[in-house]
């Protein structure tokens, strides 16, 4: 008997200074067994971080990157069915985002493990020359600090301000400060 997703909720306030986004956003995470909560929650941040002021592009929308390998963990497409964004979390390989790359505008990476420094320095070289593609790296203290705010029914605010993300939930707070990789 296959295992079934467990289901999260998520109501996000979100005030994005660098970017000018401001708003509610509420998210309903089909958790897959085999994902755990650091990379749930890192999907959960790459959604606020990612979050278009409006829709009228098409909506950032989580997808099923763990049941179907051709779709991203996040995706915004627009309203033709154009893949506007496509996000992926964790370490994909370098095939992987080389075949992302001309199908969507933008193409961003947020890795999130100790391990990163490593797999960046064997795809590095390969995937500089998408000039589409963006690598952030999520320190690995940061993201587990990030997973312990993980429940079933979330209320987070998250604040971002010159770099730096400030997710809370309740009375904890959690600071994290993406790293890009890779040239802009």
């Amino acid at each position: 008997m296959a295992l079934k997703a467990t289901i999260y909720k998520a109501q996000i306030q979100l005030s994005d200074m660098d970017r000018g986004v401001y708003g509610e956003h509420l998210l309903t995470i089909a958790r897959h067994p085999s994902e755990t909560d650091e990379r749930m929650m890192i999907r959960v941040l790459a959604y606020a971080l990612n979050a278009p002021a409006s829709n009228d592009h098409g909506a950032l929308e989580l997808a099923k990157s763990l049941w179907d390998v051709d779709e991203p963990d996040l995706w915004q497409k627009d309203l033709t069915g154009q893949v506007m964004h496509w996000i992926d979390v964790g370490q994909p390989d370098e095939r992987r985002i080389l075949r992302a790359s001309p199908r969507a505008e933008r193409v961003t990476v947020i890795s999130f493990a100790s391990s990163t420094p490593v797999w960046w320095s064997a795809v590095a070289s390969k995937i500089t020359r998408a000039r589409n593609v963006a690598v952030w790296q999520i320190e690995a203290a940061q993201s587990q600090a990030l997973a312990a705010l993980a429940q079933r029914s979330m209320q987070l605010q998250v604040s971002v301000q010159d770099g730096t993300a400030y997710v809370s939930e309740g009375t904890r707070t959690v600071e994290i400060t993406p790293l890009r990789l890779n040239p802009v």
